[in-house]
């Protein structure tokens, strides 16, 4: 019998993921003059306001209005119609110094005794039914709002489109676990006023239907196949979607958990990521498992992987390492045997993390939106500047968790 999934994205106007990109951006910027800056940083965005809190340790001085300003300006909300614009939104800072409590836990003399920010579980989820060992149905969600805010830019076929937007796709799997088509697609985007309800509807549907999903298919020719005339299509199910963003729907930091990592596959430990520096293994042990798992069935130890971390406050040494095949393994090992392989291969204590995957650099801000895991790793040069006119340039690689650079290795060891 078969079986339906569905996952969701939401674009990068959506009110909560404002919330993340300011964040992110503001951990950027203290990790550009200060590359072992201790942050965590939340935004809350409304009409017309934005607030940001948290704790910081950090040598550096910021503005962090500017950085917020320019965040919301680069989104897109740059008109008063939308009752949040950059410029003149207001923002009210509530940052403070980092507990020394909790720092005393962190730092080390030696600093590969660093400990975790904080204690938890987070897991890593890798699946080869795509290129990119993501789940489809959240790649497509995905692909679906990055195009849909190419044509927003563009502003040429379609010209009515505002910032704020989410999708959402469903998928018929056969017996077997592999995806036959797509069932159903849900988008609700945010568009200027229209003199009829109706006409707008209807304007609204056959544009996307007609232009967003050629374009799709034409990017990602690899999920052609999935398209079909039978799908369900709900393009604005409620209606008239005109007051939208942080004017229609309050944002916070940490609030879109899902859709920055497997869309519902897997399972997710509960710690949001954006608004963290790497020393909290919320963040960078989650990707330290993404990578993990997308090594292990890019190697063909499995089909399917999820690894489980788990650590203790101030402690070094994870209290757990698992790792789950779901039956799905080559190798002739219980999944018991393979977690301990995993164990002597990836080195999970924090301080190792770090510098195996790059993490003290600024290369948040590209992950706010669209999700952290499934990204291209790339090398891109940022430039930052701080209230007192110092310019900094940093070359740098983003998704490095991405990389699949542990294969030979795990080949090697799981003899492959």
């Amino acid at each position: 019998m078969s079986y339906l999934f569905t996952s969701e994205s939401v674009s990068e106007g959506h009110p909560d993921k404002i919330a993340d990109q300011i964040s992110d951006a503001l951990i950027d910027n203290f990790l550009a003059f200060d590359p072992e800056s201790k942050v965590a940083c939340e935004t809350l965005v409304t009409t017309g306001q934005v607030i940001l809190a948290g704790e910081v340790k950090s040598k550096t001085y910021l503005d962090v209005q500017q950085i917020a300003r320019d965040v919301i300006k680069k989104i897109g909300y740059t008109k008063s119609d939308y009752m949040f614009e950059a410029n003149s939104c207001g923002i009210l800072s509530a940052i403070h110094e980092q507990s020394q409590d909790i720092n005393q836990g962190v730092d080390r003399s030696s600093k590969e005794e660093q400990g975790a920010g904080d204690q938890g579980m987070m897991f890593g989820y890798a699946t080869n039914e795509t290129e990119n060992y993501m789940p489809l149905a959240l790649d497509l969600s995905h692909a679906l709002l990055r195009e849909l805010a190419n044509l927003r830019r563009e502003n040429s076929e379609i010209t009515y489109l505002r910032p704020d937007a989410k999708s959402q796709v469903t998928l018929e799997y056969s017996d077997d676990n592999k995806p036959q088509r797509i069932d159903a697609i849900v988008i609700s985007t945010q568009h200027d006023d229209f003199d009829e309800e109706a006409t707008m509807l209807a304007k609204i549907k056959s544009d996307l239907v007609s232009i967003l999903i050629p374009r799709v298919k034409a990017k990602y020719p690899q999920y052609a196949h999935l398209f079909n005339d039978q799908i369900t299509y709900h393009i604005n199910p409620t209606g008239k979607f005109v007051i939208g963003g942080p004017h229609g729907d309050t944002g916070l930091t940490g609030r879109k958990i899902i859709v920055d990592t497997y869309g519902g596959k897997g399972a997710h430990g509960g710690g949001a990521f954006s608004g963290k520096d790497p020393s909290k293994v919320d963040r960078s042990a989650a990707y330290a498992t993404r990578h993990i798992a997308k090594n292990l069935v890019a190697a063909g130890l499995a089909d399917e992987v999820l690894v489980q971390v788990s650590y203790a406050i101030g402690v070094a040494k994870p209290t757990s390492i698992n790792v789950v095949t779901y039956g799905t393994a080559k190798v002739g090992l219980t999944d018991g045997e393979i977690s301990k392989k995993v164990e002597s291969i990836f080195d999970m204590r924090p301080y190792f993390i770090e510098q195996r995957l790059k993490l003290r650099n600024p290369i948040y801000s590209e992950t706010a939106a669209y999700g952290h895991m499934g990204r291209t790793p790339e090398t891109v040069t940022k430039t930052f500047r701080t209230p007192n006119g110092e310019e900094k340039s940093v070359t740098v690689e983003l998704f490095t968790w991405e990389k699949l650079d542990y294969t030979d290795q795990v080949k090697t060891a799981f003899g492959i």
